[in-house]
C-alpha cells in the first residue's frame, strides 16, 4: 500500500500533542531512557518501542479492566489500553527518540462477523532513514492475531477483508483523529467504548 502523508515535513511527525502524545512526562521519559540505554540504532530503538507497546501493555478488550486509558503517559502508567491508546504510547516513545511517527486507521468488523457492526482500529506508521515510511500495529498478539515489526513485509494485526466492508485507510495522520479522542473521553468504561468507537474516517 502507498501511504498518504498528511504532511511532507517529517518535523510535523515529531511534535508533542499536549495531553495526548507527550514525551517529557515521567513514565515516558523513563521508558525512553531504558530503550536508548539498550539500543543504539534507530531501527533497534523503534523495534523495542513497538514491543513495549505491543507486549508491555494489556489490551483493555482482552483483560477485565474497565478503565479507559487515553494519553501515552497514562497508558504506560496503567499498563493497559485499547489499540488507540497503544498507538498513542508508541508514537510518544518514537517521537521522543527523534523517530517520526504518525497515526493510521482501519475499518474492521467489531467481532469479525457482518452482523457485529464496524469500528475503527488504530495503528502507527513510522519513518526510518534508508527504509522510509512503514506501518506497524501494536495492538497486542493473541490467538489469531500475530502482529510483528518488519521494515520489509507488513505484518499487521488484522487482514482486511474488503468483501465484508472492511477498509484499510492509507492515511498517515499527524495527530489522533478527534472523533477517536472524543469517543475515548466520553465513554464511561471500556465496555461502552467497544460499541461507541467511530465506524469510519
Amino acid at each position: 500500500m502507498k501511504l498518504q502523508l498528511e504532511s511532507n515535513n517529517p518535523g510535523d511527525y515529531l511534535a508533542e500533542i499536549p495531553g495526548l502524545i507527550e514525551f517529557h512526562t515521567p513514565k515516558i521519559r523513563e521508558q525512553i531512557e531504558i530503550i536508548q540505554s539498550q539500543a543504539k540504532e534507530p531501527e533497534a530503538r523503534a523495534r523495542m518501542a513497538f514491543e513495549v507497546a505491543r507486549d508491555g501493555i494489556a489490551h483493555s478488550f482482552d483483560s477485565p479492566t474497565k478503565e479507559v486509558s487515553i494519553s501515552a503517559e497514562e497508558t504506560l502508567a496503567r499498563r493497559q489500553g485499547i489499540c488507540f491508546a497503544k498507538s498513542h504510547l508508541l508514537a510518544a516513545l518514537l517521537r521522543g527518540m527523534g523517530i517520526p511517527a504518525g497515526f493510521c486507521y482501519q475499518r474492521v468488523l467489531r467481532k469479525g462477523t457482518p452482523d457485529s457492526g464496524f469500528a475503527l482500529h488504530g495503528l502507527n506508521a513510522l519513518y526510518l532513514d534508508g527504509t522510509g515510511w512503514f506501518r506497524v500495529d501494536p495492538r497486542g498478539n493473541k490467538p489469531g492475531v500475530n502482529s510483528q515489526f518488519s521494515t520489509t513485509t507488513e505484518q499487521l494485526a488484522y487482514p482486511i477483508r474488503e468483501e465484508l466492508g472492511e477498509v484499510d485507510y492509507p492515511n498517515v495522520f499527524i495527530a489522533p483523529l478527534p472523533a477517536v479522542i472524543h469517543a475515548m473521553r466520553t465513554a464511561k468504561d471500556c465496555e461502552e467504548l467497544f460499541f461507541c468507537r467511530p465506524e469510519s474516517l
